[in-house]
Formats: C-alpha cells, structure tokens, sequence
C-alpha cells in the first residue's frame, strides 16, 4: 500500500479493527518480554518489593496505619520510583525508537491505520507494565501472607490496581514525548528528565517549595493532585488508613473540605491522568506527517 492510500485510509472515519489491534499489542507484548531490560525490571521491582515486605512486617503495628501499614507504605514508596521510570521511557522509546529505525513506515505501509498502529502498540506495552508490576506485588503479597499480614488484603489488591492506574499514565506520557522526536536517544533523555520532575515535585519538593513561598495549605494539595505520582501516593494512603490526615496540614485540608468525597476524587484524578495522556499522545500520533 502506498502512502497516498495509507492517507486516505487514515481520512476515512471508520471503526479501528480491535483485531489488528490485538496482533500489534501482541507483537509488543512479545518484544518486551524478549528484552533482557524487563526481566531486569522486573526481576529488580519483586525483589525489592519482597524484601521491603519481610523488613517491614516484623512489628510494624503502627496505629495511624493499621495491620502491615508500613508495609503498604515502604510498597507505595517504591512504586512511586520504579514504576514512573520504567513506564516513561519505555514509552518514550517506542514510538521514536519505530520510526527512526523504520519499523513505523513499515508498518503503516500495510493496511493498517495509525489509530490501529498506536492503540497496539500502547495495549502491548501496558499489558508488559502491569505484568512487572503484578510480579512485584505478587512477590510482596507472597511474603506479607505467610508471616500473617494478610488482614488487610484488599487495601492491599488496590494499591496494586493503583500501581497499574500509575504505570499506563507514565507509558501515555512517555508516548507523548515519543511523539515529538524521530530519535529513541532524545525520547529517552525528556523522559528522564520528566521523571526527576516528578520526583522533584514529589512530597519533599513541595514542602521545600510551601515552606520557601509560603503556599498555602490548599495550593499545596492542588499542586500534589496535579503531579501524577503524588495523586497515587495520596489514593494509596487512603486505600490503607482511611484518610489523609497523616500529611500533615495539607492532608488535614482535604479531609475537612471533600470528607466522603475525598477518596471519590482521588481516584477521579488518577482516572483522568491515565487517559488524557494517552490520549494527547493518540491525537498528536494521528496528526504527525513524520514517520
């Protein structure tokens, strides 16, 4: 099919077919788990998770968290590092790393539209995220049930649900950056860079920044919704202790203003981060003319 047909092809509204779809997500499914560098993630994430589970449990009756509470939150924490990481640059270097070795044009040489090509291509690598992030929970829920921390073991399974919520948000920015380079090297470097962002941003970050400019109390919980990673840190603090009043003043706030509605909202807020990237990313795949 020539790119002239490729084109009008794309100008047609018409139903993406799930089925193409479904051979793409395969596809990148089947690369990533070939890749030394996903056994590598996700090899490193369940140890770590296994081993902040056996460290933590032993006595960790702490009373604003519960039974296994800081295990929950030494799980929170390192998920707030890992999984953002690996998300945005295997995002990032997906797209760019296609077209600029000419696996995209090749692709799009079939009759295969770029709707098709990039809902794949994004359903492969979600399903490759959440596998590692599955690993890594499984490695810890292991380790919390057989020294009898499982009391709390749906806090525990939505935290993990979380988790996922997180990864297909950074791989949707990190889709997002791959849309605006043809080249695999820059991709990865914005993605680092977005990723250290985030972490600056974190928790440290903005009582650095309230404490400097004086920001007040409900800047600061806005200023952390906005962050994607802070808004999974604080949906997971209330899948485990019930509330945000652990933060401090800033949690305080949003307890005394939303009350019921708080967790509502912060599950609203994640729900949104992991579709609008994805979706930008989707709308400008659609109307790049670079391959």
């Amino acid at each position: 099919m020539t790119a002239a047909t490729q084109t009008t092809r794309d100008a047609i509204s018409e139903r993406p077919d799930l089925r193409l779809i479904g051979i793409i997500a395969r596809k990148e499914l089947r690369d990533a788990i070939r890749s030394k560098w996903f056994w590598l993630w996700a090899g490193a994430f369940g140890l770590l998770a296994a081993v902040l589970a056996n460290v933590a449990l032993p006595g960790s009756q702490v009373s604003e968290f519960g039974n296994f509470g800081r295990s929950a939150a030494s799980l929170v924490a390192l998920v707030q590092i890992i999984i953002p990481l690996m998300g945005l640059t295997l995002g990032a270097q997906s797209l760019a790393g296609q077209r600029e070795s000419g696996a995209m044009r090749f692709l799009l040489s079939h009759p295969v539209s770029r709707t098709e090509a990039f809902w794949g291509t994004f359903s492969g690598l979600a399903a490759a995220l959440m596998a590692t992030a599955t690993a890594g929970f499984g490695a810890a829920g292991l380790v919390t049930g057989l020294q009898g921390g499982g009391a709390n073991a749906g806090s525990f399974v939505r935290i993990a649900i979380l988790s996922w919520v997180l990864a297909v948000t950074m791989l949707g920015i990190g889709l997002l950056v791959s849309t605006f380079t043809n080249r695999s090297g820059a991709a990865l470097g914005t993605a680092v860079f977005v990723w250290l962002t985030f972490a600056f941003l974190g928790d440290i970050g903005l009582m650095g920044t309230s404490v400097a400019t004086d920001l007040p109390v409900s800047a600061l919980f806005f200023a952390a919704l906005a962050n994607p990673v802070e808004a999974f840190r604080l949906a997971s603090l209330t899948a485990f202790s019930g509330s945000l009043d652990v933060l401090g003043p800033a949690g305080t706030y949003a307890v005394d203003r939303l009350g019921d509605r708080l967790e509502p909202v912060l599950l609203a807020t994640t729900a949104l981060w992991a579709i609008v990237p994805a979706g930008l990313a989707a709308f400008r795949f659609n109307r790049s003319k670079d391959l």
